[in-house]
């Protein structure tokens, strides 16, 4: 009798992953932040160039899954951004929650189609605070886990983008054109593939950053990289950088041996700017051949009622259980990876 009922996980690492749950709980309200609770399947979505979403139709007809263009567009969430925003405008202060989110298309060793999201956001709090925070919680839980990193004692680092580039490549790139970028990929011997030929400056500086940076950062110790290109904002506010000669965002990721485990962000409160980039995003997604997705009405009707000075920070959550408890994939973490499902 086969055994394919079984979880990806062991139960092992299934305890040791709640035991981390229960330590996040405790570790926000520790700090007065509290939990909400907010929709998965919506009407709207925040959109991003590259991150497709699961779409489906909402109907009261029983059978309208046989009809595909039956029924209201309702999309599952690429993360609870979209809700979150829109309790901190109505005045909830700083909030925190764990929730399942859904990105189509994404499958490997760190990557899960149905994956856990644990996203916060700190009214009044800089981007230094939250960096902090951010320090703070990864070393908490760390210290949870039956064999911690070695790493767990160490200061993490903070590494501006154009150093990482500097670091590793040799040069600074975010006063760089295409073309420029084009010749450094090749000057450090990568093989680029065809479709890039024709790729803007994000594209290159994108490929550039997964190829010859990304496997370099968190080695040894922990990686904040800060200030990617203003071009790369997403939803954070921008600046000018004297030191880069070039608008920056006021954004972080960080890193553990090689790979991504968050993005925080300065939180942009201006509406006409965000649907600006709704606008540029969606261009890009119809560019690469991508669906519209549907505009975030109730989020820009949010942040122009007002909303608060706040950073905001998302971690994918397996892929911190993965980091920290030293599994090879992210299956190996979760009750049944998408495989067993």
């Amino acid at each position: 009798m086969g055994k394919s009922f079984q979880p990806t996980a062991t139960l092992e690492t299934l305890r040791a992953r709640a035991r981390l749950i229960d330590e996040v709980r405790l570790f926000f309200r520790e700090r007065g932040y509290w939990e909400v609770d907010t929709p998965l399947l919506a009407r709207e979505c925040v959109v991003d160039a590259w991150i497709e979403p699961f779409a489906t139709r909402w109907s009261t007809n029983a059978a309208a899954w046989e009809k595909p263009a039956s029924g209201d567009l309702a999309v599952l969430q690429t993360s609870p951004e979209w809700g979150m925003k829109r309790l901190l405008a109505a005045g909830s202060g700083s909030i925190f929650q764990l929730c399942k989110s859904f990105r189509n298309g994404e499958l490997g060793d760190h990557h899960n189609p149905e994956f856990l999201m644990l996203e916060w956001y700190a009214v009044d709090h800089s981007l230094a605070d939250e960096l902090e925070t951010t320090e703070a919680l990864v070393r908490r839980l760390a210290a949870q886990v039956p064999h911690p990193p070695e790493w767990s004692a160490t200061p993490f680092e903070r590494l501006p983008y154009d150093e990482a580039f500097e670091r590793f490549l040799g040069c600074r790139v975010l006063t760089m054109t295409a073309a420029e970028l084009a010749n450094l990929a090749q000057e450090v011997g990568c093989h680029p593939p065809e479709s890039l030929a024709t790729g803007g400056t994000d594209d290159w500086l994108n490929y550039l950053l997964a190829e010859r940076i990304e496997p370099h950062l968190g080695k040894g110790h922990p990686t904040f990289l800060l200030d990617y290109p203003a071009t790369q904002a997403a939803l954070a506010k921008t600046r000018w950088d004297d030191r880069a000669g070039a608008r920056v965002a006021d954004r972080f990721e960080l890193y553990v041996d090689g790979v991504e485990l968050c993005n925080g962000y300065d939180e942009l409160a201006d509406a006409d700017e965000l649907e600006r980039r709704h606008i540029e995003l969606s261009t890009l997604r119809h560019e690469n051949g991508l669906r519209p997705l549907p505009a975030p009405q109730q989020l820009w009707e949010a942040v122009r009622a007002g909303l608060p000075q706040c950073t905001g920070v998302a971690v994918g959550f397996d892929r911190l259980c993965q980091v920290l408890l030293r599994c090879p994939q992210l299956k190996d973490v979760v009750a049944f990876g998408w495989e067993a499902c």
